[in-house]
């Protein structure tokens, strides 16, 4: 099997994403990795998007709960065009992703002094979920009883609690989501602005972000996302919170 580091290259050589009306995304990243702590970060690279430029973002959780989303790209063009009404703040800066190994990648946000390294590993339950996906055709990814019974099967399998796959986001457009290929995070360790978030592990209760769950055990995954075109009148423009409801 090749490895993550290798299959990333070929990604990011030749960007492209599944043709359809859908707003789509393709690329690799952190689904999410929950700290003991209760800090909780994610990481997500898509070198090709239909609604703009590829980009790169990271999502932090603090342990009070609120979420600040950092990308590379303007809001709207990024992870809180989808997630804005759950975040305290959505930053548009710097973010780079090296890899020191085909195994380990270390993403760095220099604009609050984010250092965050990752290490992965295949396992057999990895294994197992990959070698489906990439059986499956396009027609059963977009399936929503496929779906439905990966998400059953995958979160018991994985270890990583309860799974979402499909379902609405916090600013009200559906999504599914198409993990194709998976890794586990078998070691990390991040220091925010000087402090070490700590070492990984589950957090109660399990956090999410509408009908998307955070994994419970850090995940690395492959694979392309699709939500439903921006609809004025039933979604939310919002990339973060008002100051009202932050405070409140």
């Amino acid at each position: 099997m090749k490895t993550p580091r290798s299959i990333v290259e070929q990604l990011e050589a030749a960007p492209s994403f599944p043709p359809g009306s859908d707003e789509r995304f393709s690329g690799y990243g952190v689904m999410g990795l929950p700290f003991t702590s209760g800090h909780i970060l994610a990481l997500r690279r898509f070198p090709a998007s239909s609604i703009g430029p590829g980009y790169t973002s990271v999502w932090h959780r603090l342990p009070e709960g609120e979420w600040v989303f950092y990308a590379t790209v303007s809001p709207r063009q990024s992870c809180t065009r989808f997630f804005g009404n759950m975040a305290s703040d959505s930053i548009q800066t710097e973010i780079s992703i090296a890899w020191s190994a085909p195994f380990r990648l270390r993403i760095t946000v220099p604009a609050v002094s984010l250092d965050w390294e990752v290490g992965l590993a295949a396992t057999v339950p990895t294994r197992l979920m990959s070698a489906v996906g990439r059986l499956l055709p396009r027609a059963a990814w977009q399936s929503s009883t496929v779906l439905a019974a990966m998400e059953r099967a995958a979160g018991p399998l994985l270890g990583v609690g309860r799974v979402g796959l499909m379902g609405h986001v916090p600013n009200g457009q559906r999504f599914i989501a198409n993990p194709r290929v998976l890794w586990a995070i078998a070691d990390s360790r991040a220091v925010l602005g000087g402090e070490d978030l700590g070492p990984p592990g589950p957090i109660r209760p399990q956090a999410h972000l509408g009908d998307f769950w955070i994994p419970q055990r850090g995940m690395f995954a492959l694979g392309q996302s699709y939500f439903e075109p921006f609809d004025a009148a039933r979604h939310s423009p919002r990339t973060q919170r008002p100051d009202s409801e932050k405070s409140a």
